[in-house]
């Protein structure tokens, strides 16, 4: 007998309990949970029993008690509360020892368990199998495995550009390039020959269990190949026989899984790679407008690793006469990504006709019926039109989100010209709608990725808009683009694009006029990015040293790449007196300047940077960092390194 509190904590226990489990009152009193929480107490459905105690009634359930010999004991354990009026003042808990007096009970108990067990780990390895994104990390799913199914398990994935053994007799090769039925024992003493793959999954096996002998190894199989190993060793003492039919099973069934999710996040995270390509490749250079400050931004999702259809258009179209086009097609894959370049051709070839936006968006349905573009898409084409004192806006919206007028402190959305989707437009009517802009006004066109969380409603996020918009304290296009990025998309959950065009109100400083900004991937082709977006830069703003505007700026954007993480992004500015470069990314810590690696190529990046320009750093506000620099005013010149390394600068 046991007598637990209310809460379900040991209290007392006769000297048949101490006797029958093994366990004393005492060791279970340092427990600090219930009774039914101890570790040493396996309860197949804790639920049946915890939910008649609760309704104050008495219970009985059959559960394993960790006997003090380390066995498991199968017990009946009948619940009873003990009352004092309506108050229960403990219970008594009686336990019958099943497997003494019932073998087949006992036995009937253990496989159900062990089934029961295996269940869980496969549900266990497919969810996390789920979220392997591409990666060869397969610790959670060997963790999994480990000291339930067998006693010890590791998956090793990273095997691809591991030469081909010319072993005659190589086990780890003969099971990865074998069938999905293969298995060998890999003796873990013994030295394999140089450059087999024995040798180099012993190695790495000895380093995870360096008392071990042997191993067992068998096929990581996806739908067309064998991807990589799984290895299993057995606990010290548990015998040869340990890999019994059940545990074989299970492990072919978890090391399956496992293969087949890797298989498909590789293939999803290369379209993604291509999807993102082409995306990118059919963005527009921001160009210059004369007489409009315009500010464009475009970044992808990749803290989901999605790619969308998203872009925009800044369309020189004649002189006085600009056109702004922004979209979004429906869905993230390459074939979203596909469709956005067809109906971005589309719309750029028409828009130059001179036409107007909703004549546009007319001939853009018939064109797209014919050539069946299998996805819908928003877009609002637009032109702006000059003329004494101001400009026209004319615009057509095809189910698309509506962009904002700032004028003065009153932000007015332009929903007007409104129709239905790109895709569904074939038989209606579009019409487009007008409205007369004042030097300072301010228009923005967006995506719903800037306004549309998981947590923030549309509405609500077009609410935010709008009121981020009406307070920008940014005297120019840049600086209120900017506002408006460090409000809304700090945490971005979708691609996002914008673009924001102000009406002059007295001629526009160089610094307001010209700035620019990207996001960059985080990989080598930043660099190039980098390079031409400088190059470009420097020639509309007929900025001398474009050599060393391209070197400097590839060079901080290969640092944020190599050395930080996040998003990256560039920002060029004529100050007045030279080309500023600011490159951002998440990494808090400094560049420093060293004198190159000894023992690789590189490393000499800053000393370039010292040479062509002023340079420092600050932090951001989110944790991460800023590297600028400011060309010498004689850049191509290559004087001695003047920069030095600074906090911040204003």
């Amino acid at each position: 007998m046991l007598a637990l509190n209310p809460e379900l904590r040991p209290i007392w226990a006769n000297a048949a309990f101490a006797s029958t489990v093994g366990i004393t009152l005492e060791h279970l009193q340092n427990h600090p949970g219930p009774f039914f929480q101890h570790p040493g107490i396996r309860v197949p459905d804790l639920l049946q029993i915890t939910s008649a105690m609760s309704e104050r009634r008495e219970a009985s359930q059959v559960m394993q008690i960790r006997h003090g010999d380390h066995r498991w004991v199968t017990m009946l354990v009948t619940g009873t509360p003990a009352l004092e009026g309506d108050q229960i003042v403990m219970w008594m808990l009686r336990l019958d020892d099943l497997s003494a007096t019932s073998p087949v009970e006992e036995l009937t108990s253990r496989l159900l368990d062990r089934e029961r067990q295996d269940l869980e780990v496969l549900a266990g390895v497919s969810q996390v199998a789920t979220y392997l994104h591409g990666t060869a990390d397969l610790e959670p799913t060997s963790r999994l495995l480990t000291g339930s199914v067998v006693s010890r398990a590791h998956f090793l994935v990273d095997l691809d550009d591991h030469p081909v053994s010319t072993t005659p007799d190589d086990p780890a090769l003969r099971v990865l390039t074998g069938d999905r039925d293969a298995m060998a024992d890999l003796d873990l003493t013994i030295t394999h020959p140089d450059g087999s793959l024995s040798a180099a999954v012993s190695e790495r096996l000895r380093e995870l269990w360096p008392d071990e002998t042997t191993a067992t190894l068998l096929p990581v199989p996806a739908r067309h190949s064998v991807v990589g190993l799984l290895a299993v060793v057995p606990l010290a003492g548990e015998g040869i026989d340990w890999m019994d039919e059940t545990t074989l099973r299970v492990l072919r069934v978890a090391a399956r899984r496992v293969g087949t999710a890797l298989e498909s996040s590789a293939l999803y995270l290369r379209e993604h790679h291509l999807a993102e390509t082409m995306q990118r490749a059919m963005l527009p250079h921001q160009v210059e407008i004369d007489d409009l400050d315009v500010w464009t931004y475009y970044a992808p999702n990749t803290t989901d690793a999605q790619i969308g259809g998203d872009w925009y258009d800044i369309l020189p179209i004649r002189p006085g006469v600009a056109g702004v086009v922004i979209g979004d097609v429906v869905g993230h894959d390459v074939e979203a990504a596909a469709a956005m370049g067809q109906l971005r051709s589309v719309v750029h070839a028409y828009a130059f006709d001179g036409t107007s936006p909703d004549q546009v968006l007319g001939r853009v349905d018939q064109v797209v019926g014919g050539m069946r573009v299998p996805r819908a898409a928003g877009v609002v084409c637009s032109t702006l039109t000059a003329f004494d004192g101001g400009w026209r806006l004319d615009y057509c919206r095809a189910g698309h989100l509506p962009p904002l007028l700032r004028r003065d402190q009153d932000v007015t959305y332009l929903t007007d010209g409104q129709g239905p989707m790109v895709g569904f437009g074939q038989h209606a009517t579009r019409v487009a709608a007008s409205v007369d802009l004042r030097p300072g006004d301010v228009v923005v066109y967006y995506t719903d990725g800037l306004v549309e969380t998981r947590t923030r409603s549309m509405r609500d996020g077009l609410d935010v808009l709008a009121d981020v918009l009406r307070s920008a304290s940014g005297s120019d296009a840049s600086r209120i683009g900017e506002e408006l990025l460090a409000r809304l998309a700090r945490r971005a959950e979708d691609d996002i694009a914008i673009v924001v065009v102000r009406i002059p109100d007295a001629t526009p400083t160089i610094a307001a006029s010209r700035r620019r900004r990207w996001s960059l991937p985080h990989d080598p082709s930043a660099l190039r990015m980098a390079r031409q977006a400088a190059r470009e830069a420097c020639a509309d703003w007929n900025l001398p040293g474009r050599k060393s505007a391209e070197l400097v700026a590839s060079e901080l954007v290969a640092n944020a790449v190599t050395h930080g993480w996040g998003e990256v992004t560039l920002q060029l500015a004529d100050t007045g007196d030279g080309l500023r470069i600011e490159v951002a990314d998440a990494n808090p810590a400094p560049p420093v300047s060293t004198d190159g690696h000894p023992d690789r190529i590189g490393g000499f990046g800053i000393k370039i940077v010292q040479r062509l320009a002023d340079w420092g750093w600050r932090h951001t506000s989110d944790g991460g960092k800023v590297v600028w620099a400011r060309l010498h005013e004689d850049p191509e010149a290559w004087p001695e390194p003047r920069g030095t390394l600074q906090a911040s600068e204003a």
